[in-house]
């Protein structure tokens, strides 16, 4: 919004040039999202918990300390990280861009599956909220018509085309399919990170650092001059997610500061669904679907966990962990709650770094 107001005006107001620059406006969105984040938080807090009556429902066969501990703490906190989110977005980006209205849309609408999610868990009072298959439909409807925008908005050359980091010039034509591609990685993303919101700050923190990632990815994907130096695709327009990367890390900071252990309020289905479509449909509109695998590899790992267990109790009657998904296993085995978090967030900063050296190691 501010761009469109003051932009306008840079001839006759000299200062007014600094909208122009995407890196100026990330600053501001991060900014505002976390004054947000300050000023309403604590109400909203104290509302959820009195609309809650008892918080969200703790799982009778998780760990036994969250029995104790967690009890009575309100959910749906990711309410909190939206509107922060959306707000900032809207005043600081360029609202003419298109792929921020597509991640934007992603955000919002994951958000209101999680919404539903985490009501009817507090509702009914148990664990489980809206049917699997249900929720699987609907993000998959959303991503489906996402990844099709998208392309929309992608140059002729790449709409089709999956990029492999390490490679100069390597892109892999799939036609069609790249849609179902486009889909498998929002919604993976969407499921990975609320597979990985189970303690303290353990989603949120990872989930910036990929955000502060893809906000350098996108600025230098979608600037000519940056993306012909790093041979890597240029995407005309991407660059202004960073201004939305700005914004979710500023609004993430804020939910950070009221979710710290112990947890004033859990992001719930609210916050995660959102957050990792959020990630899903930015790596999506900067040609760095399989870069997100790398820097989100804790939500991944987290994910395969899940997956190993269940395929192994399957077929064999027994479970490779204690308890899945992960972080729960190291629970199981005595790790402090505060341990797994660090050392997990520790993991997460090292996938960055390895995922940020496919820009240059071409």
């Amino acid at each position: 919004m501010l761009y469109h107001l003051l932009v306008p005006f840079a001839e006759a107001f000299t200062p007014f040039n600094v909208f122009r620059y995407i890196t100026l406006r990330s600053g501001g969105a991060l900014l505002t999202a976390l004054l947000i984040s300050f000023l309403i938080g604590p109400k909203l807090i104290d509302t959820l918990r009195t609309r809650q009556n008892g918080g969200q429902p703790i799982r009778s066969d998780g760990p036994e300390s969250h029995l104790l501990t967690k009890r009575g703490t309100p959910t749906m906190g990711g309410f909190l990280i939206l509107l922060a989110l959306t707000v900032s977005t809207l005043l600081w980006a360029d609202l003419g861009n298109g792929f921020v209205w597509a991640a934007l849309v992603v955000t919002i609408s994951y958000g209101a599956i999680g919404f539903l999610d985490d009501y009817r868990k507090v509702v009914h009072r148990n664990s489980r909220g809206l049917p699997g298959r249900a929720k699987l439909f609907l993000q998959v409807i959303i991503a489906g018509s996402a990844a099709l925008w998208i392309t929309q908005l992608t140059p002729a050359g790449l709409q089709d085309q999956l990029a492999v980091p390490f490679f100069k010039n390597l892109l892999i034509n799939l036609g069609f399919a790249y849609i179902l591609l486009a889909i498998t990685v929002i919604v993976g993303a969407s499921n990975a990170v609320n597979l990985t919101d189970g303690l303290d700050g353990l989603a949120i923190v990872p989930a910036m650092i990929a955000a502060g990632v893809f906000a350098l990815v996108a600025y230098l994907v979608g600037n000519a001059v940056f993306a012909n130096y790093l041979q890597i695709h240029y995407v005309p327009g991407t660059g202004e997610l960073a201004v939305f990367c700005g914004a979710l890390i500023g609004a993430g900071l804020g939910f950070l500061w009221f979710n710290a252990p112990p947890a004033r309020v859990f992001m719930g289905d609210t916050g995660s669904l959102s957050l990792g479509g959020a990630l899903g449909a930015i790596s999506v509109s900067t040609k760095h679907e399989l870069v997100l695998a790398i820097v989100g590899g804790l939500f991944v790992l987290e994910t395969v966990s899940v997956i190993v267990q269940v395929v192994s109790f399957k077929l064999t009657g027994r479970r490779v962990f204690r308890m899945a998904p992960l972080h729960h296993h190291f629970e199981k085995k005595g790790w402090k709650e505060p341990t797994i978090v660090i050392r997990f967030w520790i993991i997460a900063a090292i996938l960055a770094l390895i995922g940020l050296s496919t820009l240059k190691l071409r």
